[in-house]
């Protein structure tokens, strides 16, 4: 038996349903004697350097409650990029609060950080259960089947999607072109189709998997357009020539070295009315599709808590050095299961978009991925009427 305290951190951009995962891990402790003190660090990385940390055992029942319908990080995240320098600090912080069970919740950049404090624990001696849990709506971490924080915002960029072509319908004198998250993956993107049959006008779908071809967009655009149906044109915002240049750039980098994008819809909207003659305007959600908890799948919700209790289910059992990840089947019906995948299998890697899921034109998305993705939005009545 292993007894000391535990510390659980957030990194990266957070989630509808992070919130879940350190709720399933703070109650999952207080069930374990061995867990004496149960520390959160306040923004992730930058929490456990200056040694800002809170004891979340103190946190009535009432507020932990709140946690599943509180959007963002209730902790506090950061993107902060640990280098060999810092983990000497790491290494104390734990040492100080006596940390023997450590959790990071995170996406691929946060699985390297929680796969080196693994390593450093190893290398130095210092007897510690690290393991990962699985966050980020980009869905893009390497072997688990999905990612808790995909469902609902693919929810939301679903329900986003039909309402603007709603929108894009009623009133079909422009094109409209919505920008989704996803900088090198277009999972988030991809689900604005996943009601592509209740769809009342034309949509086109482009992600950073493909290369963007300017001539065959502006074509497309213009026979869509044509039909008089309306049109909604659905972009990633990491979309990329052949060459690899962003067709928006910002010129700015993260605190992980990831370039930040440029604004690929307003791009789009003016090469449209610049190329074309005809009238474009732009919508970006933005932060609103990985914060809303308006649209929040219950699945989401709920696999995001099992995660959480997982990982420390697990640690308190002595596995440690992976990460939490989800087995599915989705027939006859969706059923998901938990399982733990090594540290370094996930560290850095990243899982893009099926190509064979996108349709043979570019600029479309087959029903595979419908049958992959539907099941994980949960409930929602997406029948609307029309009256003309």
């Amino acid at each position: 038996m292993l007894k000391g305290n535990m510390l659980i951190a957030h990194g990266g951009g957070p989630t509808p349903v992070i919130n879940s995962s350190l709720l399933g891990a703070v109650r999952e402790a207080k069930r374990h004697g061995e867990i004496e003190t149960i520390y959160g660090a306040r923004f992730g990385a930058e929490g456990i350097l200056a040694g800002d940390l809170i004891d979340l055992g103190k946190v009535s029942e009432e507020d932990l409650d709140l946690l599943a319908k509180t959007p963002a990080s209730a902790l506090g995240s950061c993107r902060r990029k640990l280098t060999d320098a810092d983990y000497p600090a790491v290494l104390a912080c734990f040492q100080k609060f006596n940390i023997r069970y450590f959790f990071y919740n995170g996406g691929n950049d946060s699985m390297d950080t929680c796969h080196k404090v693994y390593q450093l624990a190893c290398q130095s001696g210092y007897e510690l259960r690290v393991i990962g849990i699985p966050k980020t709506i980009d869905n893009d971490l390497a072997v688990t089947d999905h990612c808790p924080g995909f469902g609902s915002a693919a929810k939301y960029a679903a329900v986003s999607a039909l309402e603007l072509a709603q929108d894009a319908s009623a009133l079909p004198i422009h094109v409209v072109v919505m920008e989704l998250m996803g900088r090198n993956a277009g999972w988030i993107t991809a689900a604005s189709a996943l009601y592509a049959d209740l769809m009342p006008c034309e949509h086109l779908v482009y992600l950073p998997e493909t290369a963007f071809d300017k001539e065959a967009f502006l074509q497309a655009v213009q026979e869509r357009f044509a039909k008089g149906r309306g049109l909604l044109v659905t972009v990633s915002e990491g979309i990329h020539y052949a060459d690899g240049s962003p067709v928006a750039d910002s010129g700015l980098v993260d605190g992980f070295g990831h370039k930040v994008p440029g604004g690929a819809a307003q791009t789009l909207s003016d090469m449209i009315m610049a190329e074309t003659g005809l009238k474009s305007r732009s919508e970006k959600p933005g932060l609103l599709g990985r914060v809303s908890v308006a649209l929040m799948s219950e699945v989401d919700r709920r696999e995001a808590e099992e995660a959480g209790a997982a990982a420390v289910r697990n640690a308190v059992e002595g596995k440690t050095g992976f990460m939490v990840g989800f087995e599915t089947t989705r027939t006859p019906e969706y059923r998901s299961q938990l399982c733990l995948i090594p540290l370094e299998q996930v560290a850095n890697a990243e899982k893009k978009f099926p190509l064979e899921w996108i349709g043979a034109d570019g600029a479309s998305i087959r029903p595979e991925f419908r049958d992959y993705c539907l099941p994980l939005l949960g409930d929602y009545d997406s029948r609307f009427i029309s009256l003309r």
